[in-house]
């Protein structure tokens, strides 16, 4: 077999001469189908594929772009009405507590309206009573309220008093916070704070100087210095205590200032014609707006809380809607006490376990109503035997005090102190 003779053996010429009849062949009868089938099209449908993908990841960019932008704006307005919102509180706050306006030339709100509890009865409405009671009442009555009061004891007492319209709703606006978010909460004192730090501070340093340091060449002092802190610290833990069981002296805020100075003391009102259910119930109850009415179906203001405190009484009663008292005397579950047997049957004055109420314009728990407390004074207080028939039925005792082998009959000589009299 010969040598093959291949394209680039021609010559020159020859090789121009083919190449250009071979082009005029394919400008004359195109590409061939296969090769369109088999080859352009599977590359112009990836190209096309490829494209929408484009497409599509180029609208996903955008959509999360658009999205983003919208969360940033969001974002922007809701800090910015924040913002607003804080600078009106603390307008209103300032404007309330007297630093603002500088040249103030009234009486602050807080100098007569309260934010936090007072041990001394203040007559004038807090200033919780008045965020309550305008919380949902426009701008108009308030502002009404306060530039123009009705009754004589607001209208004296606001009569020099003057605020732009703008900064009394600013006014308003820290009152209807106030209302919703309540008053601050009380916790420890500051004096309370640092007192029971520093003795903290010293009981550890005593230690630290008896078992390492040895500086004070006195041993005696920081061992003082450990037992007198050791002493207070225990002292104080054990009074906080003993208190959350005991409240002497609690005194809470009420939702209406009642006076029992007023009442009982300056108008002479007898205890059980209020606490009606003392001679013969558990309990010596709480009077209802109905019976209040008798009196302020006239009396309408009150010399010292002028409108304001009466109105909630009329309120209550038209509406219906019970009084949400706080109550002051609180025994434990396991206890049972009746004031039936006490102030029905033994005749117990009133002020021998609630203290001198005619003098108290905040009512307080004047015993602290301990366990001790209620047997002592079942030792000590003398039982009337002789006008009394519900002790005839103690006829040994009567026996003995007719012969003169005893003088006094005492509550304990009757099981006033048996365990099952309180428990069981």
């Amino acid at each position: 077999m010969g040598r093959p003779i291949l394209l680039r053996h021609l010559p020159l010429r020859l090789k121009s001469t083919i190449n250009l009849v071979l082009l005029l062949l394919l400008l004359i009868f195109g590409i061939p189908s296969n090769v369109h089938s088999s080859e352009v099209k599977p590359d112009t449908s990836k190209v096309a594929t490829d494209t929408s993908k484009v497409k599509s990841d180029t609208s996903k960019v955008a959509s999360d772009t658009s999205k983003v932008s919208s969360d940033i704006s969001v974002l922007v307005t809701e800090e910015a009405s924040s913002h607003a919102i804080h600078e009106e509180l603390s307008r209103g706050e300032r404007y309330f507590k007297g630093l603002l306006p500088v040249n103030r030339k009234f009486e602050s709100c807080v100098s007569c309206h309260n934010l936090n509890h007072s041990d001394t009865l203040n007559w004038n409405p807090s200033a919780m009573d008045i965020a309550v009671k305008y919380k949902n009442k426009d701008f108009a009555a308030f502002q009404s309220a306060v530039m123009k009061p009705n009754g004589n004891k607001l209208a004296e007492v606001h009569k020099n008093f003057e605020i732009e319209d703008k900064d009394l709703k600013t006014v308003k606006y820290y009152l209807d916070n106030l209302a919703t978010t309540g008053p601050p909460a009380v916790g420890p004192t500051v004096t309370q704070i640092i007192l029971f730090t520093g003795l903290v501070v010293l009981l550890l340093l005593a230690l630290l100087d008896l078992m390492f340091f040895h500086k004070i060449k006195f041993k005696t002092v920081p061992v003082l210095i450990l037992l007198i802190s050791l002493g207070l610290l225990t002292k104080m833990v054990a009074t906080a205590a003993i208190d959350l069981g005991r409240t002497k002296d609690y005194a809470p805020d009420q939702p209406i200032k009642f006076s029992h100075k007023v009442h009982a003391g300056a108008n002479r009102i007898d205890c059980k014609y209020c606490h009606h259910t003392a001679e013969f119930g558990k309990s010596a109850g709480i009077p209802s707006m109905q019976l209040c009415m008798n009196c302020h179906v006239l009396v309408r203001e009150g010399s010292h809380s002028g409108k304001f405190e009466i109105s909630k009484v009329i309120e209550a009663n038209e509406t219906q809607k019970p009084v949400q008292w706080i109550r002051i005397h609180n025994l434990p579950d396991h206890v049972f006490f009746s004031h039936a047997q006490h102030v029905g049957i033994a005749k117990v004055d009133c002020k021998q376990c609630h203290g001198p109420v005619a003098e108290m314009d905040i009512m307080r728990q004047n015993s602290d109503l301990s366990m001790g407390w209620c047997i002592n004074c079942h030792r000590q207080t003398k039982v009337n035997f002789k006008d009394n028939a519900y002790y005839d039925n103690y006829k040994n005792l009567h026996d003995l005090i007719k012969s003169g082998k005893i003088d006094t009959i005492r509550a304990v000589n009757i099981g006033a102190n048996d365990c099952m009299r309180c428990h069981y």
